[in-house]
């Protein structure tokens, strides 16, 4: 029986940034160049990003001054061990948040899950947002725990390998992914094109996913994965002294655009791209989707889920593959249709994975939910007692009763994005 995502579960900050505002409060900064601010311009209004969220409600010029931006609205470039004092303190709740949510949409117990993959490159800490998971989740103390840290944008993809590897070699195994990553905190004015595109793109948030053999959900048929050498130089991901350092140069949009097409070639055979009808690409920028969109020959609602994620959320590294996949799932696919997922890393890496809706004659989704104001989920979307899934029934996983899962019923697979309480810095 086939590793299946049972369901996906999401979660953002409470902050939500407009592009214009946050645009021009880097653009009017004190010693910005001229050409910068040509740079900032171009950036932010080519980003074909709307709104971001952030754990640092500082960075809406309309809040209070905070850690990053003064009384004055000059923004302040904390060290990095400040950074990573607040990631400390901001992560946990929102691999909790996400971490519920999934386990919610699935009507899986917390005390049913077996093993718990965490993922993240925007901090580090220990005891880290694993232990926070487990003990604020609810998680046997006994569960199996693995994080991936520092692999970039693409690390939900290996994340899923464990969790599917853990399912084939036994089918009792229930597993709990959790991805969240706190791009913000890394913000920095500079002149450097590359950090100028990653203030326009990246934000905040977290998503989770619960992996069982079988039952309804989406099917994990097989994973491939391309690393493109001419390309290590061109996407990289680093510590500095003022937060980690982010390169991402002009050439990896037609570096992917080349290699898109060999990298999802295994998953394809002897089908065309346009033989899937939905594609969840990771939107790390406006120019990547349109590139691989271009080299794979696809129409333009192929990639609409990603589209809408990069408008609404940005660039959220490594959850947002999973937020792609969440609102695929709500705009509604029909039992048996293909998915085909693509993210990019440092390497240059592509990991890919091909899903299959399966287990019923359509998934149905839950409407988002407003992160703005603090609101719950939409429509029930994050009960307590489990959306609605296909139906009208709840998907249940357990250990004893995974491996039978098939009849369960059909669990809510795509999240609207639960806010997140916000909390204090305390940066020193």
């Amino acid at each position: 029986m086939s590793a299946t995502i049972r369901a996906i579960g999401t979660a953002v900050p409470q902050t939500t940034i407009g592009q214009p505002a946050v645009r021009e409060l880097f653009r009017t900064q004190t010693g910005t160049s001229r050409l910068a601010q040509r740079l900032i311009g171009a950036a932010f209004d080519g980003s074909a990003v709307d709104t971001r969220h952030t754990v640092l409600p500082e960075l809406d010029p309309a809040a209070d001054a905070g850690d990053f931006r003064d009384a004055r609205g000059a923004l302040v470039s904390p060290s990095t061990r400040s950074r990573n004092d607040a990631y400390r303190v901001l992560a946990p709740p929102l691999f909790v948040a996400s971490a519920r949510d999934a386990l919610s949409r699935s009507g899986t117990p917390a005390d049913a899950v077996t093993h718990l993959v965490t993922v993240s490159c925007t901090g580090f800490t220990q005891p880290g947002p694993d232990l926070e998971v487990v003990g604020q989740v609810g998680l046997r103390p006994d569960v199996f725990r693995q994080h991936i840290g520092f692999m970039g944008c693409c690390a939900a993809f290996p994340a899923l390998r464990i969790a599917a590897a853990f399912v084939d070699a036994d089918p009792g195994a229930v597993v709990l992914v959790v991805c969240a990553e706190l791009c913000t905190l890394h913000v920095r004015t500079s002149d450097d094109p590359d950090q100028i595109v990653s203030n326009s793109v990246f934000g905040d948030g977290a998503a989770a996913a619960v992996v069982a053999a079988g039952g309804p959900g989406l099917r994990i048929d097989d994973f491939a994965t391309t690393v493109v050498p001419e390309g290590a130089g061109d996407m990289a991901w680093n510590i500095g002294d003022e937060g980690f350092e982010m390169v991402l140069s002009t050439a990896v949009p037609k570096l992917i655009g080349q290699h898109a097409g060999a990298a999802v070639a295994p998953l394809l055979g002897d089908a065309p791209a346009t033989s899937v009808p939905t594609w969840a690409v990771h939107p790390g920028g406006r120019a990547i989707l349109d590139r691989t969109q271009e080299a794979l020959g696809l129409p333009d609602d192929a990639l609409a889920a990603s589209r809408a994620v990069l408008r609404e959320h940005g660039n959220m590294s490594s959850a947002t593959v999973l937020f792609v996949l969440a609102e695929a799932l709500r705009r509604g696919l029909g039992d048996g249709a293909p998915v085909v997922a693509l993210a990019f890393g440092p390497g240059l890496t592509v990991e890919c994975a091909r899903l299959t809706v399966a287990g019923a004659d359509g998934v149905g989704a839950a409407d988002g939910a407003s992160a703005a104001d603090g609101a719950g989920a939409a429509d029930g979307a994050s009960a307590a007692d489990g959306a609605d899934g296909v139906d009208g029934t709840v998907g249940t996983v357990g250990t004893d009763e995974a491996a039978g899962a098939d009849d369960a019923g059909a669990a809510n697979l795509a999240a609207g994005a639960a806010p997140c309480p916000a909390a204090a810095t305390g940066l020193p």
